[in-house]
């Protein structure tokens, strides 16, 4: 779909987005990751600020919609350490394979998220990077690189690959090599972007590393996965991971207060999911009872786990219908045939890669082409 304008709207806590049911602020979490009284404190501002949700994105953060005072959910922010740096704040876009270090994988990702976070935010130039380049760490599960971002690093048996727009370049980093060659081609992108949001609307992405050796095939692509890590999940140190898909993305302030109240290491994954970790299994028992009648789904069957929407109205003024009101009729009636996802208007946002795409119109709902 072609783009329908040229500046950089993209929202953060300090330039927020004014949305047809108020303003909406988006906190940058790297690597999906936040503490527990982080979380408790955005709770508690979105219920005093807000209309009293968070909402999780396809990038593992975290909105406020609705939002009735702007400065005060910046301070607010601020005061929980969401906002470490007002020049760079979004232009932290940092996704990483969620269960990295605890489960599985080649490499523990958490490392290079948090030095990758810091670099970002030292870097004068990295200020002018749009607000929807998105840097992508993939532990060698394969789960972050299908998302496609702008520059990412995958890791292999036999090195870390180094992807654009997530596609394999056939240049191999050494580990000590991946955060600096990722905050080079963000440096090279800033410098040649003109107007392009992404590495893939340029006319020649690889420009970005023409001076890199090439050490393997280039070409190669991961598929998207669509569906987030649910259920009790067992780290592999004997604790345990409480994976919880959101519907829709949208979390009550109740729910989250209850999620914070585990005291416990929080990931939110881009599938609008969320990860409370390194449980006792009496801990993780217990939680477990208290927030599925919540409305937290552990369930890797539910219905819920194919359905996503964008906002629909009230909330988007270009919206045709109550999209979430339509995504949770089909939720609910269970008729779903792999990922379904519900839009508005035309734009589509927040489309999978893949699966069926329904848009409104005046005459109720039709397949969008793909």
């Amino acid at each position: 779909m072609d783009r329908l304008r040229d500046d950089d709207a993209c929202p953060g806590a300090l330039q927020v987005h004014q949305a047809a049911d108020g303003a909406l602020a988006r906190l940058r979490l790297p690597g999906g990751m936040i503490t527990a009284a982080q979380l408790e404190a955005l709770a508690h501002t979105a219920t005093e600020f807000g209309n009293g949700t968070l909402e999780l994105t396809v990038r593992g953060n975290l909105q406020l919609r609705g939002v009735r005072d702007a400065t005060a959910v910046a301070q607010a922010a601020a005061a929980a350490g969401l906002l470490p740096s007002p020049t760079h704040e979004r232009v932290r876009n940092i996704v990483a394979s969620p269960l990295s270090g605890r489960v599985g994988g080649l490499a523990d990702a958490r490392p290079w998220v948090t030095e990758l976070d810091v670099c970002i935010q030292a870097d004068p130039d990295l200020a002018q990077l749009p607000g929807r380049f998105l840097f992508g760490i993939d532990d060698g599960r394969g789960d972050i690189s299908g998302l496609g971002p702008d520059v990412g690093a995958h890791v292999l048996p036999d090195g870390v690959a180094l992807l654009l727009a997530g596609r394999d370049t056939g240049i191999r980093l050494p580990a000590g090599a991946v955060v600096a060659t990722l905050i080079t081609v963000a440096r090279r992108f800033v410098e040649v972007r003109g107007k392009a949001w992404r590495v893939a609307e340029l006319d020649d992405p690889s420009a970005l590393v023409s001076d890199f050796v090439t050490t393997a095939p280039a070409g190669a692509t991961y598929p998207p996965a669509l569906r987030p890590p649910v259920g009790w999940i067992t780290q592999d140190d004997g604790r345990v991971a409480l994976g919880a898909a959101v519907p829709l993305g949208v979390l009550p302030a109740r729910q989250a207060e209850f999620v914070a109240a585990i005291d416990a290491p929080v990931v939110i994954t881009p599938w609008r999911s969320l990860l409370v970790c390194d449980l006792a299994e009496g801990v993780a028992d217990t939680s477990l009872r208290v927030l599925a009648p919540m409305g937290l789904v552990f369930d890797e069957n539910s219905p819920w786990l194919d359905i996503s929407a964008c906002v629909g109205s009230p909330g988007c003024e270009k919206s045709q219908a109550d999209v979430r009101a339509e995504a949770t009729r089909a939720a609910l009636d269970g008729a779903v045939d792999g990922h379904v996802h519900y839009v508005g208007c035309e734009r589509a946002c927040g489309s999978p890669p893949t699966g069926q795409v329904f848009v409104a119109t005046a005459e109720g709902f039709r397949p969008a082409s793909r």
